[in-house]
């Protein structure tokens, strides 16, 4: 399926937008960019490759362009070209060095590699340095240096690698010493990053990983893992990247929140158990009781806001890893659906929604940097006046074009009206991308 390419705005977004409801049936089939996930891992496998890896089908936001620019400062070769299907995809092409990191600092002048508020390329890079030489410096953004590392620093550590850090969070100093043979054990509690970051690096580095954690064997993004690393052509070659599962929650939802006869449909829906966010269309109608343990990733966000427009109380548990993300995601989808209207009781880590579709109403919505509230209350004002999304820049971490495939025209977007709200002026389709 081939796609409008419309050549993003060279203004930002307004700080502040609205988000018109829909006011009449919407047939659309929208393409959503590669999965995060799979194109940052694909990355670290290709570096880590005998060869030329090309990888067709990758994303190309915000997370994926800091580890590509962390793997070029390291010495990778990374060559781009223009995906004709998607807009904010690229085919990369990465020249793997058997395991070879090319570059390195000193202990006067580390190499500093940026990593945003990219988890992915935070945990992924940190155990890849350990395999060159010298010393690297990992910092990124304010919420990043907040997030957890210390269970992946006490791996590395536990392998013989040097890691300083004041407090166990970024930023770190990294002293590499090439492959060693070792063993380490890390607890997935807080973050499976830990786990996938080891076991990409591990037969390059010889590591021998023991998991631990509440079914750390069966975790849904350490399989994802293993099965890429077992998927993935060693020597180079090709990997296509399938769309993002929760980047496609989004229009799920649409599809269900607005209902017939708009059909909203995403094109080449992920189709492999790769990645757990694909359950997603599968626990819709609400209510139900879902766990993001087990059963959904990030597109529990998703359900979360979809939650009022159910026909009873959806409860939502195992949400303590939402708390070390982004934002503090629990906190922030309790305050900002109360804003609106919903009634929402939190106990300990669980989150019950109570049904009140009807009676919410329009509010200022904060996302706290946070790509994900910006996305999942932006399709709440497909249904409801007045949604107001503060930051929607933010969309530019994983989803640059999500404003156009909302506001865009059909069949490729939805074709809702999004305005400037502090003035209420329309903005065009190339004004929306978030850059």
């Amino acid at each position: 399926m081939l796609v409008t390419r419309v050549r993003p705005n060279l203004m930002p977004l307004p700080d502040v937008i609205e988000i018109m409801p829909l006011q009449s049936p919407v047939s659309a089939v929208v393409t959503v960019p590669g999965s995060k996930s799979i194109t940052n891992r694909a990355l670290i496998l290709g570096a880590l490759s005998g060869g030329w890896a090309t990888l067709r089908g990758a994303l190309w936001s915000e997370d994926t362009q800091v580890m590509t620019a962390a793997l070029r400062q390291l010495g990778f070769e990374i060559t781009l070209a223009p995906d004709e299907r998607e807009l904010c995809n690229r085919t990369l092409r990465i020249r793997g060095l058997g395991g070879n990191i090319p570059n390195g600092g000193t202990a006067e002048k580390p190499l500093e590699l940026f990593v945003g508020n990219a988890g992915t390329a935070a945990r992924f890079l940190a155990a890849l340095v350990c395999l060159g030489r010298g010393v690297f410096r990992l910092h990124g953004a304010e919420r990043m240096h907040q997030r957890p590392q210390a269970a992946l620093f006490g791996a590395l550590r536990a392998l013989g690698y040097r890691v300083e850090s004041a407090n166990d969070r970024l930023p770190a100093d990294i002293t590499g010493a090439g492959p060693r043979a070792g063993a380490c054990r890390v607890d997935i509690g807080e973050s499976s990053q830990f786990a996938s970051a080891l076991l990409l690096c591990a037969a390059a580095g010889r590591w021998q990983v023991q998991l631990a954690g509440e079914s750390a064997e069966e975790g849904p993004y350490i399989a994802m893992t293993r099965q890429l690393i077992a998927a993935f052509p060693a020597g180079g070659g090709e990997f296509r990247i399938e769309p993002d599962a929760s980047s496609a929650s989004y229009f799920c939802a649409a599809n269900w929140l607005m209902q017939s006869p708009t059909r909203v449909a995403v094109a080449a829906f992920p189709d492999s158990d790769w990645q757990i966010d694909a359950a997603f269309p599968r626990f819709l109608p609400l209510p139900a009781r879902i766990s993001r343990r087990s059963q959904l990733g990030d597109s529990i966000m998703t359900a979360i806001v979809m939650a009022p427009f159910g026909g009873g109380p959806t409860e939502f548990t195992d949400l303590a890893r939402l708390r070390v993300q982004e934002c503090e995601r629990v906190a922030a989808l309790r305050s900002e659906l109360t804003k609106c209207g919903v009634r929402v009781m939190e106990q300990g880590d669980e989150l019950t929604v109570f049904p009140g579709g009807g009676a919410m109403h329009g509010a200022e919505i904060e996302t706290y940097n946070d790509h994900r509230m910006a996305m999942c209350f932006a399709i709440v004002g497909l249904k409801i006046a007045g949604i107001r999304i503060k930051n929607p820049s933010c969309v530019k971490k994983t989803f640059p074009n999500f404003f156009q495939k909302l506001g865009g025209r059909g069949p490729a977007g939805l074709g809702a009206g999004i305005v400037e709200a502090r003035t209420a002026r329309p903005l065009r389709e190339e004004e929306l991308f978030a850059d």
